[in-house]
């Protein structure tokens, strides 16, 4: 097991669960309907990781190399892309400009796809035993 791997996923899940849960009850109101989709997609990606994250920590001991550089990049990927989402939904309603954060959300996307690719090519090159 990769407790790191295990912990930030279990943090992921509980912090999306609690905010898709503000998102739907508080925010139903305030944000518009374009505003609160883009909420949930950054609660979606953060569940989803969250997941990801939990079931490569708990499959670690299977494979054959470290998974630090892609929970690394998992981690900032989801922070950077779903917590960007979140304040750029919430704009208007904060009452504060938060543009600048437009491109910072496609960097997070941008660190996921790399973490999904590392993680695709260790798989794709790390040898195994033939079984008979």
């Amino acid at each position: 097991m990769n407790r790191t791997s295990v912990i930030s996923g279990i943090i992921f899940i509980l912090i999306a669960i609690i905010l898709g849960a503000f998102g739907a009850h508080a925010l139903k109101d305030k944000l518009s309907i374009e505003q609160l989709g883009s909420f949930e997609v950054g609660v979606k990606y953060q569940m989803y990781h969250g997941l990801a994250l939990l079931i490569l920590g708990f499959g670690a001991s299977q494979l054959k190399f470290s998974l630090r550089g892609i929970n690394t990049l998992i981690v900032v990927g989801v922070i950077t892309f779903s917590l960007s989402i979140y304040f750029l939904a919430m704009q208007d309603m904060l009452g504060v400009e938060l543009k600048f954060l437009g491109p910072i959300t496609p960097i997070g996307g941008t660190l996921l796809i790399v973490a999904w690719f590392i993680l695709l090519w260790k798989i794709i090159s790390t040898k195994t035993p033939k079984s008979s």
